[in-house]
């Protein structure tokens, strides 16, 4: 890596972590959050942990906290900061199927770090992603969630926040997990769509969701995959990017 690279990796890494750890009201509201599905001493699935905010979070209530995280620069935060606090660390990208695959990274926005080409293609013709570049790719390891089942057991909850390959990622989990949150991109609808309609295949998930940042769910009930699909596909493009959260109702 040159050293202009370097510098937009560590002006980059700074970025994330003053927006993740430098709001102190966003952490408090995240911890409640949480607080209310995670209990002590439940397994959590980190997947796209980036900075370890949500990790460190869910560390705090008691959860044994196995963190996923590909993106060089990230990982070596996470080994450095973490160390003795996880139950896991997977220095590997996570996906349909077993292998390698090529991590697209932003140096400057290490945020929107992908293994999707076509995310990076569709975000580029949107406003929001208009002064991003993806300057960097590097190959990593690739395994299934089932693998890291295999390994560290079946989580209480697994978050994948992934820039663009959520439903891959569920496409290699052959069994239902209680509850599970995943990014959904307005500019990319049928990334959510597809990975609604995954974990359709593996049990009775109910629904809802929370926009940004704010922490807290937009419905007083969970809805239907159906319901969720309809208010998805009326959403523009430009609207914000949330978190979708499923609960297992009927297996």
């Amino acid at each position: 890596m040159g050293i202009a690279n370097r510098l937009s990796t560590s002006l980059g890494l700074a970025r994330s972590l003053v927006v993740y750890y430098g709001q102190p009201w966003r952490r408090s509201a995240l911890r409640k959050f949480y607080a209310s599905f995670v209990k002590p001493g439940d397994l959590i699935f980190d997947i796209g942990a980036h900075v370890g905010s949500r990790s460190r979070t869910m560390i705090d209530l008691g959860a044994r906290v196995v963190a996923v995280e590909p993106q060089p620069a990230f990982a070596d935060f996470i080994e450095s900061r973490f160390a003795g606090s996880l139950a896991g660390f997977e220095r590997v990208a996570v996906g349909r199927s077993a292998g390698e695959i090529d991590l697209l990274i932003s140096s400057r926005h290490p945020t929107v770090t992908s293994i999707s080409s076509r995310f990076v293609e569709t975000v580029k013709q949107s406003k929001g992603f208009s002064q991003v570049v993806w300057d960097r790719k590097v190959t990593v390891p690739m395994v299934t969630l089932d693998h890291l089942i295999s390994k560290h057991g079946i989580p209480a909850f697994c978050k994948i926040d992934v820039e663009g390959a959520e439903a891959e990622i569920l496409y290699g989990l052959s069994r239902p997990i209680g509850m599970i949150a995943f990014e959904y991109i307005p500019a990319m609808p049928s990334v959510a769509s597809n990975a609604i309609d995954r974990l359709m295949g593996l049990g009775g998930y109910r629904f809802n969701r929370v926009v940004g940042e704010q922490h807290r769910f937009v419905w007083d009930r969970w809805k239907t995959a159906d319901e969720l699909l309809v208010e998805l596909s009326q959403m523009p493009p430009e609207a914000p990017s949330g978190d979708v959260y499923a609960r297992i109702e009927i297996q």
